[in-house]
């Protein structure tokens, strides 16, 4: 993406004289410009709002006036991930800057590439704890993947290049890019094209061909093998490359929380989602297999459980663009340092000229009889209330795999990920890492603005919704059509369903009142000029989808009222081994014995 922005950026100024006299304000928004942004989300202040001025008059750059800036950070978030582009969000200093903290901790905990641009107090002010002063470059230092404070308007454009480039390549994040209010407001030279300062960046995107081969050998020795796949291969565009890799060796998958879409669920080699509330096909999978070809993945404690005893007879191979990555949690027998894109086409050219191919018919069957013992299921309410899981199957065949669905953290997480089938990558957009309360309404804008075209399915919970639902006042004024389905169990409900399960049913400060009313989730969405809708009853789910669907001027708001005591199941408790996962309360699958 580096090399499109600056061969964009070069085309762009062919008929441009090559140096201008103008402000570093001026200079920020044309440098902006060049890069191809097309799309801001943010909110001016004292210290930014020399930027603001020239953005008035710019015709390339939409800004988007949101009502938090955790808002319009998690809208840039939404945006990049439903485009592929580098999102972008603006905020003044002090806590203007700090309310981007947590959407900058998100992104750089997912690979999400962002640039947020923060206006500083006068770089003479700078550390004089001056009106609206914080420190954001310390402040974000340990969640970006690099951050500039620029004194100096001279030096505006090429650090706008060098972030965006940072932010797009290697393995994708935030970057930070903080601007002092007189380096905004100095007079400067913009020049055009501008050379990258960047001498230590190189980041690794293809493989070594001798690992590629000691990954192949492994593969073709292996008996119960099993492609471990994570949000890295989506972030490398290598669905496609995944699928054929796939079916020309015929080795089960399971795709993370942040893979889901990557590879098709209805594919019959799709085991499922692995890890804390994975399928039990899935978890079982890895805890039996004899080798794990881990692709764009972590090893993250809510995939392994007890990293101990996670996958005890596997050997592993890892291929990730980020060689911090690599063995980080579990040692990698074969380590490959690339892009995912490039390590799978490798694997393809090598394993198909391989004589022997490998014999997994015991292993089908032993994966299959999991799938058809242990399927995804819940249980339905005698007294007539809804299941929130099948809220999420109706609007799953409803609204169809073409749509993109975005949710924050907790139970309606787990249930979108469980209970709608993802066929298409990138069609599941939430918040992986981080678990951010708050993320899934301003990230549904993002992407809608990114893909208007698309439908965009906001799944909250009553909890997450309250965190951030003002940004439904943007939504109605930008005219972004979104439609969110509240979860709403009047609850926290994974905190809730922790209380049931490990706190002897005290439940402390979780009951948020939301069953009373409180707030009314349908008068606030006509407050914000949304339509409001509620629904009660499992026999008129359907029909409260398809009217939703029908509205696609304004935003819509459906008020899914489910029973409380819903629980995601399965479950692999905190710090417990995978191999104890319950598919129910108090009830654990059977395991073979080993070979």
């Amino acid at each position: 993406m580096g090399h499109f922005l600056c061969h964009q950026a070069c085309s762009a100024t062919r008929n441009e004289p090559m140096t201008e006299q103008m402000t570093g304000a001026q200079a920020l928004v044309r440098a902006l410009e060049h890069v191809g942004v097309d799309t801001v989300f943010g909110i001016p202040g004292g210290a930014i709002l020399p930027a603001y001025d020239p953005l008035y008059d710019s015709t390339k750059v939409r800004h988007v006036l949101v009502r938090h800036e955790q808002g319009a950070g998690h809208a840039a978030q939404g945006y990049a991930q439903a485009t592929g582009k580098v999102g972008v969000c603006m905020a003044t200093s002090g806590p203007g800057a700090t309310n981007l903290v947590t959407p900058i901790a998100d992104a750089y905990m997912d690979s999400v590439p962002m640039v947020a641009i923060t206006g500083q107090v006068a770089s003479n002010a700078i550390g004089t704890d001056a009106f609206q002063e914080a420190d954001i470059s310390g402040i974000t230092m340990p969640i970006t993947k690099h951050n500039f404070l620029i004194t100096n308007p001279d030096d505006i454009p090429r650090t706008i290049v060098e972030a965006f480039h940072i932010a797009s390549t290697g393995r994708p994040g935030p970057v930070l890019v903080d601007i002092a209010k007189d380096a905004l407001q100095a007079k400067t030279t913009f020049q055009w094209p501008v050379v990258m300062q960047l001498p230590g960046y190189r980041p690794v995107t293809r493989p070594h061909s001798k690992q590629i081969r000691e990954a192949a050998k492994l593969i073709a020795e292996a008996r119960r093998p099993v492609l471990y796949v994570g949000g890295g291969v989506h972030r490398a565009g290598a669905s496609a490359q995944l699928l054929e890799f796939a079916e020309l060796t015929g080795i089960p998958v399971v795709t993370t929380l942040m893979a889901r879409g990557t590879f098709p669920d209805s594919h019959p080699q799709h085991m499922g989602m692995p890890g804390m509330h994975g399928s039990v096909s899935a978890v079982g999978a890895l805890q039996r297999s004899d080798l794990i070809i881990g692709l764009g993945v972590r090893f993250d404690d809510r995939v392994t459980g007890q990293l101990s005893t996670f996958a005890p007879h596997a050997k592993v191979v890892h291929a990730d663009i980020d060689p911090a990555e690599i063995s980080k949690n579990r040692h990698a027998d074969v380590p490959i340092v690339g892009d995912c894109k490039e390590v799978i086409s490798d694997l393809i050219s090598v394993v198909r000229n391989e004589e022997h191919k490998g014999d997994y018919a015991d292993w089908w069957t032993a994966l299959n009889a999991y799938k058809a013992t242990y399927p995804l299921g819940y249980t339905e309410f005698e007294d007539g209330s809804l299941a929130p899981q099948y809220v999420m199957e109706r609007l799953g065949a409803l609204v169809g795999p073409d749509a993109i669905y975005t949710a924050g953290v907790g139970q309606h997480q787990m249930w979108a990920a469980q209970f709608i089938g993802y066929e298409n990558p990138g069609t599941f957009i939430n918040s992986g890492g981080a678990g951010t309360m708050g993320f899934s309404l301003p990230a549904a804008m993002g992407a809608k603005m990114g893909r208007p075209d698309t439908t965009v399915w906001a799944i909250d919970g009553d909890g997450c919704f309250q965190m951030t639902n003002q940004e439904l006042a943007t939504c109605t004024i930008e005219g972004v059509p979104i439609k969110v389905a509240i979860i709403n169990n009047g609850n926290l409900g994974m905190v809730r369903q922790w209380q049931t399960l490990f706190y002897n049913q005290r439940y402390s400060n979780t009951d948020l009142q939301t069953v009373r009313r409180i707030p009314d989730f349908v008068k606030l969405a006509e407050a914000y000029g949304c339509v409001g809708l509620r629904c009660e009853r499992p026999e008129d789910v359907d029909a409260t989808i398809k009217k939703a669907m029908e509205i696609n001027d304004v935003p819509v708001v459906v008020d899914f009222v489910v029973h409380q005591d819903a629980m995601v199941w399965p479950m692999v408790a905190a710090g417990t081994s995978n191999d104890e996962i319950k598919f129910a309360r108090d009830m654990a699958p059977v395991w073979d014995s080993e070979d």
